[in-house]
């Protein structure tokens, strides 16, 4: 890609190929792989990445709402989408749109097969989710029966999958806990299979789990932050590519003498003879104020540029006095030497914030 000339995030489809490539390559030819976009596909952009996955045969999308799964129809995107977390008031578009919903709760159920009467629908697709720990989202074990019961009274729809959501799979100090979960599901969906008399598809491993419990990845996957470079841990980090790269340049350059003050608040002040440089990127565009004050980083002509004083709405300052750079350089925020994820690190962060509060207003280049 040529040198930036303006704020922009780089989107490197190569390097999504890769990661879904590397992920695919842990199951066995009969999972099915989910692949989440939500939250504009973690901060990159939704559109683009699912065409490009549909491509690749992706088995299928999840969105946490109906707008988002939306867009994506709208797009031209026909591979099946799992709602994460619809609410009722958009069921009918929900139907209306081919998206699939996640029922949670007695309450989403029943709203849900309501409107899939009236709307004449017959055994529409749905995907029950159970709570084994997380304590988000989800029916409890003791709600089988309940289940069961309000599934034999219509035909309006009919169970797609049964899922859960691991809770802490990254973190091999809580395998116990994390077996405990899987274990718990299964027995879940014994007893779901065995009620209903067929079987729906099983999932419950995240981008984590299909790393670490290779047992557990049952008849699908859902992968999120694994297919965007990212496998929350160092060892797995090493066969990931970071799709995003975010770029801006510099805007100008001055002088600070001992005792002046840069930014608002005077949050910072010089106790000598500096350079800045201002960079066009603020927390109006995902960086925020958190990582003001010396905590975050840019690199310059590769090196470090520590953020000074408080981030603005759209700029920050930083400190290069010991750099040679000149107005109009290219500063990369982040990207695959320089990544996210030890970007938010230096605000006690993760990766998942920061790449996900990425402003709809950075433009989006894409690298085919």
């Amino acid at each position: 890609m040529p040198k930036a000339q303006e704020t922009v995030l780089e989107i490197d489809l190569k390097a999504l190929k890769h990661n879904f490539e590397h992920l695919k390559s842990k199951l066995k030819s009969n999972t099915k792989f989910l692949a989440v976009v939500k939250a504009f596909a973690y901060g990159s952009d939704a559109i683009e990445i699912a065409k490009y996955l549909q491509e690749l045969n992706v088995d299928y999308f999840a969105v946490a709402y109906v707008k988002e799964g939306i867009a994506l129809r709208n797009a031209g995107v026909k591979t099946p989408i799992l709602v994460l977390h619809p609410q009722a008031v958009n069921f009918k578009n929900l139907i209306e749109y081919c998206l699939e919903p996640s029922l949670y709760s007695s309450k989403i159920f029943n709203e849900f097969i309501e409107i899939a009467t009236k709307e004449k629908q017959t055994n529409y697709p749905v995907h029950i989710k159970f709570n084994t720990g997380l304590n988000r989202l989800g029916f409890w074990e003791n709600d089988v029966d309940y289940i069961a019961s309000k599934l034999k009274g219509t035909n309006a729809i009919k169970v797609k999958s049964i899922f859960s959501h691991l809770a802490a799979s990254e973190d091999l100090n809580e395998k116990v806990f994390t077996e405990n979960q899987i274990g718990n599901f299964i027995s879940i969906a014994d007893n779901v299979i065995t009620t209903l008399g067929y079987k729906p598809m099983l999932h419950i491993c995240n981008t984590s789990g299909i790393l670490n419990y290779p047992e557990a990845h049952l008849d699908m996957v859902r992968s999120g932050i694994g297919l965007y470079g990212f496998g929350n841990s160092e060892k797995e980090n090493k066969n990931l590519k970071p799709i995003g790269t975010l770029k801006t340049i510099i805007s100008q350059i001055h002088t600070i003498k001992k005792g002046e003050s840069v930014g608002y608040n005077r949050a910072f002040k010089s106790d000598g003879f500096l350079k800045t440089a201002t960079l066009p990127i603020g927390h109006a565009d995902g960086i925020g104020r958190q990582y003001g004050n010396g905590k975050g980083f840019v690199m310059i002509n590769g090196k470090k540029a520590p953020i000074i004083g408080n981030v603005c709405m759209d700029m920050i300052m930083v400190n290069i006095t010991h750099i040679d750079c000149k107005e109009g350089d290219e500063v990369i925020v982040f990207g695959p030497e320089s990544t996210a994820e030890s970007f938010a690190e230096t605000a006690n962060t993760i990766s998942y914030e920061l790449i996900t509060a990425i402003s709809q207003r950075v433009k989006r280049h894409y690298i085919k």
